[in-house]
């Protein structure tokens, strides 16, 4: 049988994959493996029970969902915090805070509304190791706790959850952002209700859009992977840079007073510079994936910060900050990872930062942007072709080669097979977009042929 945990918690389409079955099941069976750790023992110990935060984002199947959680939990034994809609990293920052012994998000990040997911922290916040997820698998065929009498546990709701997170994202400011104006798309979302009024009491001016969640508008046009509306509001209002989450607020995307894009790749370059600047960027190192642009690595370069790269995936990029406890890394596509302040890629923290880092310097988005050059990428997906023969196949090799050769220190190729599907990812970065395009389309044409099955 294959993994029931992909790379970001269990995820479907709800009612279907994922059911209200399931998500009693997996609460059962992770209150069965997480609800056995010192801090649990140590409450049982105290004639207490093991206590968990809920959350979820505002999709209509979040409501049966997070009950059917919910009731998997307390039948287990567990008291349950419900927190109700809050982005995902109010979340993880929650069941820290209040020092939890697990917590469950449901949310499918920045899939469409009909999709759905469960994502299980650990205690302090942090996404499970796959060792880990795979006991949660195991035990779902196991005999579940069922105590009964006061040792049932019991669903509560969180009262102050959000108050708590906006504190701690205020606190975690450098600069106030008094004569900032922002847009804010908050993608129809979990961030619909936090994210307006933190950046209003940081100081700035705020303008709003994607900020009616009716359960089935989520991501619908908006947020993080539609930037379109986004850039059209903040030359419509003159404001001086927009902040796009996705549905969980976990990701920030941002576009300049012009309208321009920045991406996660030119907003950590913006952190990084400032952090390293400021004395807070452990050993001048910033952690990215292996996609990130070449123009990050020549930026980081030049201001004498060091890189460390990982596979795609915001875990791998947490798994290397944890080991070397760097506090700054991310992806391109916005989760960005700030570890003084959070446990998981923050959207709403790295746009407070973002904006906040215009007010102390007084440069605009586009001038703290231009830190980095970005190259012209291009990514073609080759399918149905041997993934797994990427790095055995001599005249692939020659065809990279050649296409290296070429490009010098002006570009770079990656070849990546996909994780999920039966492709192979062709990555091209170029001086200008024509010569990424041919080398791109010219390897994937020997992928096609030399991988064939």
């Amino acid at each position: 049988m294959p993994r029931l945990f992909g790379t970001d918690g269990v995820r479907g389409l709800a009612n279907k994959d994922l059911t209200a079955d399931l998500a009693l099941g997996l609460a059962q069976a992770t209150a069965v493996v997480l609800g056995q750790g010192r801090s649990a023992e140590a409450r049982r110990a105290a004639g207490k029970r093991p206590v968990a935060v809920l959350a979820r984002d505002p999709r209509i199947s979040g409501e049966f969902l997070s009950a059917a959680v919910a009731a998997g939990l307390a039948s287990s034994g567990v008291d349950v915090l419900d927190a109700g809609v809050i982005p995902t990293p109010a979340a993880a920052f929650l069941i820290a805070d209040i020092d939890a012994d697990f917590g469950v998000m449901i949310s499918a990040s920045h899939n469409p509304a009909p999709d759905n997911g469960i994502k299980i922290f650990a205690r302090g916040g942090t996404k499970l190791p796959d060792a880990v997820e795979a006991r949660i698998e195991e035990h779902l065929d196991e005999p579940n706790w069922a105590p009964t009498g006061a040792d049932v546990g019991r669903i509560r709701r969180f009262a102050d959850a959000e108050d708590r997170y906006v504190l701690h994202l205020l606190g975690s400011l450098p600069h106030r952002l008094d004569g900032i104006h922002v847009v804010l798309d908050c993608a129809h979302g979990a961030a619909a209700g936090v994210s307006p009024e933190v950046f209003r009491d940081a100081g700035a001016r705020v303008t709003v859009i994607g900020n009616d969640p009716d359960g089935m508008n989520i991501n619908d046009g908006v947020g993080s992977t539609h930037l379109d509306l986004l850039a059209k509001a903040v030359l419509e209002h003159k404001a001086d840079i927009g902040i796009a989450h996705d549905g969980d607020a976990d990701r920030c995307l941002a576009v300049d007073a012009a309208g321009k894009i920045i991406d996660g790749d030119q907003i950590m370059a913006i952190l990084a510079v400032s952090m390293k600047e400021r004395g807070h960027l452990t050993d001048n190192t910033l952690v990215a994936t292996v996609m990130s642009n070449l123009g990050l690595r020549m930026a980081m370069e030049s201001h004498g910060i060091s890189m460390v790269h990982t596979k795609v995936g915001d875990r791998y990029v947490l798994e290397a900050m944890d080991g070397g406890k760097f506090a700054l890394g991310g992806e391109q596509s916005g989760h960005v990872i700030m570890s003084e302040f959070a446990t998981t890629g923050d959207g709403i923290l790295t746009g407070l930062h973002l904006a906040s880092e215009m007010a102390r310097t007084g440069k605009t988005a586009a001038e703290l942007a231009s830190v980095m050059t970005v190259y012209p990428q291009i990514l073609v997906n080759v399918r149905d072709v041997d993934r797994e023969g990427i790095h055995k196949d001599d005249v692939l090799a020659e065809a990279v080669r050649t296409a290296e050769a070429e490009l010098g220190d002006t570009g770079r190729v990656l070849l990546r097979p996909s994780g999920t599907e039966q492709l192979v990812r062709v990555m091209v970065e170029a001086a200008d977009q024509t010569t990424a395009d041919r080398l791109a389309h010219q390897i994937a044409d020997v992928v096609r042929v030399q991988l064939a099955v």
